[in-house]
């Protein structure tokens, strides 16, 4: 009898070593290589949603990823990759902007920031603030401070959707936008 609980527990160990190695080996899969690209079906719904915005896609090649205490200059903008600070900004709404150095870091973790004007009127603001709130876990929303060219603008690590003028749909393009690219970038972080 004291044999036979003995095999059983000794089951019971191999399984639980066992389903603990598959997880690690999941979760070192999803932190080295993230999720993959976004599906097909986000892909058309955020092309749609930004059409109907008259808003504009765009993806980009990596600029680096290394990481340093300088001050720099991307090709981007507003950035949506390069070298950056070792400290990301934190996710949070930013009545000044972080420098770039950080939020660029913040995008290589799979953040999406949402960046408006400075100029932008409080209605513009609002807006972009309740998209905000709906999904704060991984996001950052600040005014702009590299003189970019939009009114309301997305980044995600390699990806932007710029927006000359704000308007009604601009909103659920940013949505769609941050369903399509939050979390996958090169490190997932908590």
């Amino acid at each position: 009898m004291q044999q036979r609980a003995s095999g059983r527990t000794g089951g019971y160990i191999t399984a639980a070593v066992l389903v603990v190695a598959t997880l690690a080996v999941g979760v070192w899969i999803i932190s080295t290589h993230g999720p993959g690209p976004p599906s097909r079906s986000q892909l058309a719904q955020l092309k749609s949603a930004a059409a109907a915005a008259h808003c504009s896609l765009a993806s980009f090649p990596s600029e680096g990823r290394t990481h340093t205490t300088g001050r720099l200059h991307y090709k981007t903008n507003p950035p949506t990759s390069g070298p950056h600070n070792p400290v990301p900004a934190p996710d949070r709404v930013y009545t000044v902007a972080p420098p770039p150095e950080y939020y660029v870091h913040s995008l290589e973790h799979g953040r999406i920031e949402l960046q408006y004007r400075p100029d932008a009127p409080p209605a513009v603001r609002d807006a972009l603030r309740g998209v905000y709130d709906e999904f704060t876990h991984h996001m950052l929303l600040f005014p702009n401070n590299t003189g970019m060219d939009f009114e309301v603008a997305a980044t995600a690590w390699k990806h932007r959707i710029g927006c000359a003028h704000f308007n009604p749909n601009v909103p659920e393009a940013l949505r769609r936008f941050r369903d399509a690219y939050r979390d996958r970038a090169p490190e997932q972080v908590p």
